[in-house]
């Protein structure tokens, strides 16, 4: 954080952060429908009807991977494009100073379309989704156990119980999902540093003797740390929402 701040200034902490805002709402409406719509047909049960019915951990699990795999494809290049401007560091802006090497997150989009293809908006894409698929599913078994075991069969949890079963849900998912994060990252930013992996093996191997084991679980505490909230807000707004609209 101090190193960040002192090279890049406080503008450095928000880098990337303009295409993951603008699409954050359409990937968790493809992540929270595309659930709820496979728990519908997997159970035959609407949501008012899970409290007193509800689905089974399988059924639950099955819905989230669902989900997480349809949400992967969407997100990829938004997903890309945030890595590569947050790994675009460059000093305080000097006279004389060179520029970054993309302007923002449209031109990063043209030029990696450009000099990588259109298939280069989606390097790292196979990571991402083993990521997200099984991890999703882990996400909204672990939501489901933690309100269940707060809240008396055929009720609904109260907001409380929601923001804590959201919030440990969050950083369950991220406890399982870093070290693939790590891979997927290393194998998005291999375009920009002229590296190609010759696959999600090669880089993990290579991480792995460079690095040691220890490098698959970096950054797992700040994620932890930033999950807890996010996810604890997102469960609350999804369950506001579903009773609103019955």
């Amino acid at each position: 954080m101090v190193k960040t701040y002192r090279h890049e200034s406080l503008l450095g902490f928000f880098k990337g952060m303009s295409f993951p805002i603008a699409s954050i709402a359409v990937v968790n409406s493809v992540l929270f429908g595309v659930y709820s719509n496979s728990l519908l047909v997997l159970t035959a049960t609407s949501h008012q009807e899970r409290r007193a019915q509800p689905p089974s951990y399988t059924h639950v699990f099955i819905a989230g991977c669902i989900g997480g795999f349809l949400q992967a494809y969407c997100l990829a290049p938004f997903d890309l494009i945030k890595v590569r401007l947050q790994n675009q560091t460059e000093p305080r802006a000097q006279l004389g100073s060179p520029p970054p090497r993309y302007r923002g997150p449209v031109h990063c989009a043209a030029s990696i379309f450009q000099e990588e293809g259109p298939r280069g908006l989606f390097r790292g894409a196979w990571a991402l989704t083993l990521r997200d698929t099984p991890t999703l599913g882990i996400y909204f078994v672990t939501y489901e156990w933690l309100c269940r075991q707060s809240t008396p069969d055929g009720q609904n949890p109260s907001s409380a119980t929601v923001l804590v079963a959201g919030g440990f849900a969050g950083i369950t998912s991220w406890a399982t999902a870093t070290p693939l994060d790590v891979i997927k990252s290393r194998m998005q930013m291999a375009g920009l540093k002229q590296r190609e992996y010759r696959g999600m093996l090669d880089c993990m191997v290579s991480s792995a003797r460079q690095e040691g084991l220890g490098v698959f679980f970096r950054g797992l505490t700040i994620n932890s740390a930033r999950a807890f909230p996010v996810n604890a807000v997102t469960f609350l707004s999804y369950e506001y929402l579903l009773h609103a609209w019955g």
